[in-house]
């Protein structure tokens, strides 16, 4: 058993009015969690973060804290591109699902996914911290 699972999604080929929409992207950090049963902490914040360069052209990041962890979104409209993370403490993170949401809302084609399972030596940090 492990601490927890994060789910890294880079996705290419999205659509630039809707990497651009700042309502979508809150609307996906609010509507997420419940979708996934958990319980938002906060509301979703969202910012608008100018382009530093040719790498970064700048675009929508946002996050909500959850629970379980958290949900960030950083978007890069003028490059088609959505880098997405999921962390959570509950094993067992429906990753088709996830994955298959964010395709859907950015229109996205192609996906680059990682996925970590966190502390995996958590459970034995009990025994560890007596000694």
């Amino acid at each position: 058993m492990h601490f927890g699972e994060h789910l890294m999604i880079d996705g290419y080929g999205g659509d630039y009015d809707k990497l651009n929409d700042e309502k979508l992207v809150l609307r996906c950090l609010d509507e997420l969690p419940e979708k996934l049963g958990m319980k938002k902490l906060s509301k979703p914040e969202i910012y608008f973060a100018p382009g530093n360069g040719k790498k970064d052209p700048g675009g929508w990041s946002g996050f909500v804290v959850i629970a379980e962890s958290h949900i960030s979104i950083h978007t890069f409209p003028a490059k088609g591109f959505v880098s997405i993370d999921a962390y959570t403490c509950i094993n067992g993170l429906d990753t088709e699902f996830i994955i298959n949401y964010f395709k859907e809302a950015f229109g996205i084609t192609e996906i680059e996914k990682n996925f970590v399972k966190r502390g995996l030596k958590y459970l034995s940090l009990e025994t560890l911290t007596k000694n």
